[in-house]
Order: structure tokens, then C-alpha cells, then sequence
């Protein structure tokens, strides 16, 4: 046997055991905990969050606040950094408030032009009809999750159980506050559960709260921080997990 053979052998065993445990991870989950942006929608694809990021910093600046996050932080262009760093500084603040609610305020505006993650929808109902319990668990305020699955009709699949962003910002994901808020409204244990998402704060949060992890990730840049987090799955596409339900 020569050495590309062994080789070409060994990646394609690796891959059916790949398939074979993500398949087990989906046919065994009872309860799904979904992230929010990513997996279940481009929450900013039509507004993006370097612009909001953006108008952020120009507010902080226009109270003479610039100073309050790093060089580091302002070039970051995410929002959610900001929002941490804010609140790193001044916790508890009438600051940490107004600025929670501006990007609450963004998140709901982008909402109505989110883009759906291929395949989302279907799998979410196809998922809920099997018997699945769902829940959201998101950095993002649940306003913002709740306005985007009304729109989709998808609100009934998770409701009540939509949990999100809080005043509590130290609470956010990799903190394993949402899950916990998530399982135990819902009366389940973190071996049924299954976490959703594409960050390393939802790899983060999933293991602490003892629940299994699948990322998802639209191109190989989102991808690589999740293996480099320690993922041990990451999909490209939800179309395969569909395949499986449907098997």
C-alpha cells in the first residue's frame, strides 16, 4: 500500500467516524439550544456590524466618552466588544444601559432584513415536529431573536423558551448563565441538550454547562477559530442535518 493511499484511507475513515458521531449527536438530542446570528440567521448581513460598531463609538465620542474603550477595541468593529468593554469599565452604569439599549435598537432594525441560514427554517420545524424541545441562546437581546422568528412564523418552535442579552453583561456567553436559564426552564438535563453555534463563546459556554456542541460555520474563516477553540464538529451546511432528521 503506498503512502497517498494509506493516507487518502485513514481521511476517509476519519470522516465516516465524523459523520457517524455528528448523526448521533443530532438523533439523540432532545433538547436544541440554537445561537442566534450565524446559525439561524446573518442577523447584520444588509447592515453590518462594523457600521453599527461604528455609530456606537461616534455616540460614546459625541458625550466625551471616546476614551472609555482602547484603540484596540474601537478597531475591532464589533459591537459586542464595545458593549463588554463599557461595561468592564463602568458595570452597572446608566452608560451600560443606554449603550445595551442602542444596540438593542440596531439589532431590531437589522432583524427585519436579516438573511435566514440556508436550510434554518426547515431543519428548526423539522427538528421541533420530531419531538425536539428548542430554545435560543443568545449574546443578542431576545427582542431581537423574538421579532426575527415572528417574522419567519418560527416563534412557536422555541417560545417561551427564547433567552438572550441582559443588563447583566458579565452574564454573557462564554458564561453559561443563558444556557442554564434555557435547561432548567425547560426541566432538562445537560446530557439531552445539544448547543448550536459558531463562536468560540458558544464552544466556551457549552462546556461548561456539560451540553454537547456542534459549530456551524458558512466558510473556513469562521471555521478555523472553532477548531482552534477545540471544536470537535464543525458543519459546514445545515442541509446534512436535515438528511439526518430525515432518515
Amino acid at each position: 500500500m503506498t503512502s497517498d493511499t494509506a493516507q487518502t484511507e485513514l481521511a476517509a475513515a476519519k470522516s465516516e467516524r465524523t459523520t457517524e458521531e455528528v448523526t448521533e449527536l443530532i438523533r439523540s438530542a432532545r433538547v436544541v439550544l440554537w445561537d442566534f446570528d450565524g446559525p439561524i440567521c446573518r442577523l447584520f448581513a444588509r447592515r453590518p456590524a462594523e457600521r453599527i460598531a461604528e455609530d456606537l463609538v461616534e455616540w460614546l465620542a459625541s458625550r466625551g466618552l471616546r476614551g472609555v474603550v482602547t484603540d484596540t477595541e474601537r478597531d475591532s468593529l464589533d459591537p459586542q466588544v464595545l458593549l463588554r468593554a463599557v461595561d468592564k469599565r463602568h458595570p452597572g452604569s446608566d452608560l451600560v444601559a443606554e449603550l445595551e439599549e442602542r444596540l438593542t435598537r440596531e439589532e431590531l432594525r437589522a432583524s427585519s432584513t436579516a438573511m435566514p441560514t440556508a436550510f434554518a427554517d426547515i431543519l428548526i420545524q423539522t427538528w421541533r415536529a420530531r419531538g425536539a424541545r428548542m430554545a435560543v441562546t443568545a449574546n443578542n437581546s431576545p427582542r431581537t431573536a423574538r421579532a426575527y422568528l415572528d417574522d419567519r412564523g418560527l416563534t412557536p418552535c422555541f417560545a417561551p423558551h427564547i433567552y438572550g442579552r441582559t443588563q447583566d453583561l458579565h452574564r454573557l456567553k462564554p458564561d453559561l448563565h443563558c444556557l442554564n436559564r434555557a435547561l432548567d426552564a425547560m426541566g432538562a438535563a445537560p446530557a439531552t441538550a445539544l448547543m448550536i453555534g459558531d463562536s468560540p463563546s458558544d464552544l466556551g459556554a457549552a462546556a461548561r454547562a456539560g451540553v454537547s456542541f456542534l459549530g456551524y460555520a458558512r466558510n473556513e474563516r469562521k471555521a478555523k477559530p472553532l477548531y482552534e477553540a477545540g471544536a470537535a464538529h464543525v458543519v459546514g451546511s445545515l442541509e446534512p442535518l436535515l438528511g439526518i432528521l430525515r432518515h
